[in-house]
């Protein structure tokens, strides 16, 4: 709790995977990919609950030894490759209030696939959020990205056009002006206004910078080797 705000960890992770079959389980230094984003749930001081929507009985095993809630079993219907996040979370929110009797005012969807959360991220993150409440209703970690928008291509006809034709094509990284990816350490943002947009990215929302080495999500084999590779290192530092 922050301000007297219930605050839900809300982690999404189905069992169907085509870039990375079975990758929320995948070991990742030790322990499945999905732990992470448990683990990082439960060292937030704020947050009052971590739970885990699946529809798969293992991933909710292992889901439950770590530490998180996961009071049942996502339906198919909301887990399939195109179902939208937000009606596995507003489905979560529905299952809390009817049968938990449970109300948070605050959601901060923690996606596994983005396990580079350093300590104190997830805080910050909601005390600049509630303590701006009169300007925001939401949150999302961004980072700057390398592949400048300006530099993008498309294909067409066999040629190699601009993909983004109104932006002038500069040679130097420095010559434009900075480019945001909203990598997903964290999305948070208030439960009524999420269920009234029915969006993490509300018509008021601000923004928390993470560091370059946290610019991953893991959907391929590529992603989850320099992630790896990352920890890997980090541990050696330490």
């Amino acid at each position: 709790m922050y301000k007297n705000n219930r605050i839900l960890a809300l982690i999404p992770a189905r069992s169907g995977s085509k870039g990375l079959p079975g990758k929320n389980l995948r070991l990742l230094g030790g322990k499945p990919l999905i732990v992470w984003s448990v683990e990082a749930g439960l060292r937030s001081q704020h947050i009052d609950s971590v739970m885990v929507t699946t529809d798969s009985e293992e991933i909710a095993r292992v889901s439950k030894k770590a530490g998180a809630s996961v009071p049942f079993l996502r339906p198919a219907r909301l887990a399939s490759d195109d179902s939208p996040t937000f009606e596995a979370v507003a489905h979560a929110l529905e299952y809390c209030k009817r049968h938990l009797g449970k109300i948070y005012d605050y959601i901060v969807l923690l996606e596994p696939t983005s396990p580079l959360r350093e300590r104190g991220d997830i805080d910050r993150m909601i005390e600049k959020l509630v303590d701006n409440i009169k300007k925001y209703d939401a949150i999302i970690s961004v980072g700057e990205v390398r592949e400048h928008p300006s530099l993008l291509k498309r294909i067409r006809g066999g040629k190699l056009q601009p993909f983004c034709r109104g932006l002038k094509a500069t040679s130097r990284r420095q010559d434009n002006a900075p480019a945001y990816f909203p990598f997903g350490v964290a999305y948070i943002v208030r439960t009524s206004v999420l269920l009234r947009e029915k969006t993490f990215y509300p018509r008021r929302k601000t923004f928390y910078l993470i560091q370059r080495h946290q610019n991953y999500e893991i959907d391929d084999l590529c992603d989850f080797l320099c992630v790896e590779t990352i920890l890997k290192h980090r541990e050696k530092k330490r």
